[in-house]
């Protein structure tokens, strides 16, 4: 019996086009126009791939740096961190141990079920359910025994799922810490709450991942640990994890790479990290190794040019006073930034009060409070008038209505567009597939008929 050989949408399979058309007519019809296809067998999550930002404009995450003053306790801090040591890329391609290397994250639709998730530090963390797939990845892979942070994003609501020492428990998880931040919004968490890290900050917000590398610039600060810190914390931090000690850094500390420090001996990988650090610098994030920097696991990260990090050493890093960048305490907003223009959307219709408190994620109360900095650094951060939270709003109307930055319109008139294509390409292949039957049917007979001729 002869073997059915598997065809794919190629030059000789309608049957691939008419799904490539029902699949792009059923994308063009959803709801804003948004095309969304399945990520094949092992390919790599992308943020862009969710339609979310990373935050605003305006948020300090993204701030420039390079231009403010230096902190007057910059070289004690500097000090206390090792100041002979060099910096080391906590991420990269392969495995160690085990697991990926670096810290990853996984991009979920806003139909994921959620499932309930126990933290061992519940007052500070926000409750479940969390949209968690059951093939979620786990930094350090799922036998992991260090941090084992769960990253999640969802499209559709933008909203950041982060989670620390997490285990699976059941249906559901069990873990340290979690927290759960608006995409599209500048609110910080209440003043003491941790996060899945010490400094109360999201993880994925300064992490470096690949495809912001390859397109040659990394527009946010980078997540940094040091190996001791002190038991305070300066804006837009909200939580320490220290030690007493005027010398050692504080949790949300901004570092910068010194200007002077020559970039164009370094490999293009390198050299496009090391140039965020002197225009957006690192945020010194949790306890760990003093100069590890975060970043995404990726197969297409070259681990030769990352291990060329370490010629820079943490004494070519300075701390900068960012004070003078604080709009309100309880905001990431930062003076001079510049959110996204406003789009005008449709009035959706209002909802029942039962209703809006089932589809309500978890938020944190704007409280009028000033900045938390105990200790011998009191007095060190300037502080100023609580004001109206920065253009989380703002920005959060434009990413609603753009994908991959273009607007949803054009996003949806591109998927028609290929649809119309698909079309006319399936009628042609159908009309010239009639045309070979119809010739081969006619031609079949005759060179029967030659063949027998040539028998006799």
């Amino acid at each position: 019996m002869r073997r059915r050989r598997r065809r794919w949408i190629g030059a000789g399979s309608t049957r691939g086009w008419r799904a490539l058309v029902g699949a792009l007519a059923v994308a063009a019809l959803a709801p804003g126009g948004v095309l969304v296809l399945p990520a094949p067998a092992g390919a790599v999550t992308s943020l862009a791939a969710s339609g979310c930002p990373l935050f605003p404009r305006d948020n300090v995450w993204h701030a420039d740096v390079s231009r403010l003053p230096g902190h007057p306790r910059s070289a004690a801090w500097i000090r206390s961190m090792g100041s002979s040591a060099g910096l080391h890329a906590d991420f990269g391609s392969g495995t160690w141990d085990g697991g990926p290397i670096g810290i990853p994250y996984v991009v979920v639709p806003a139909s994921q079920p959620r499932v309930p998730v126990r933290f061992a530090y519940a007052s500070e963390s926000d409750p479940g359910p969390y949209p968690i797939p059951p093939d979620v990845p786990i930094e350090g892979g799922p036998q992991a025994s260090g941090d084992r942070h769960v990253l999640v994003v969802q499209s559709g609501t933008c909203r950041l799922y982060e989670l620390f020492d997490a285990h699976r428990d059941g249906t559901g998880w069990r873990a340290g810490s979690g927290a759960v931040y608006d995409l599209r919004a500048n609110r910080l968490r209440p003043a003491g709450w941790t996060s899945a890290d010490a400094a109360g900050l999201p993880i994925l917000a300064g992490l470096i991942r690949y495809e912001e590398v390859a397109a040659g610039h990394v527009d946010h600060a980078i997540r940094v640990t040091v190996d001791r810190s002190q038991a305070s914390y300066l804006w837009p931090a909200r939580h320490q994890a220290g030690q007493a000690g005027a010398d050692l850094p504080p949790m949300g500390l901004r570092l910068r790479l010194r200007p002077g420090v020559d970039l164009s001996g370094f490999p293009t990988q390198a050299r496009v990290i090391l140039r965020a650090m002197q225009t957006y610098g690192l945020i010194v994030a949790d306890n760990g190794s003093s100069g590890f920097i975060g970043g995404v696991p990726d197969p297409r990260w070259d681990n030769d040019a990352l291990h060329q990090l370490g010629r820079v050493m943490l004494a070519d890093l300075e701390a900068v006073d960012e004070s003078s960048l604080r709009v309100s305490a309880d905001s990431a907003a930062y003076r001079g930034g510049v959110a996204s223009a406003p789009v005008r959307r449709p009035v959706p219709a209002r909802r029942s009060a039962a209703t809006t408190q089932r589809t309500l994620v978890p938020h944190w109360p704007m409280r009028p409070e000033p900045e938390v900095v105990a200790g011998p650094l009191a007095g060190t951060a300037t502080e100023l008038p609580v004001g109206a939270a920065g253009g989380g709003a703002a920005a959060s109307a434009a990413a609603r209505d753009t994908v991959l930055g273009l607007p949803r319109s054009i996003v949806a008139g591109i998927a028609l567009a290929l649809v119309t294509v698909a079309v006319l390409v399936l009628v042609v292949r159908v009309r010239a597939a009639a045309v070979s039957r119809r010739t081969g049917r006619h031609a079949r007979p005759r060179a029967h008929a030659r063949r027998a001729q040539a028998r006799h």
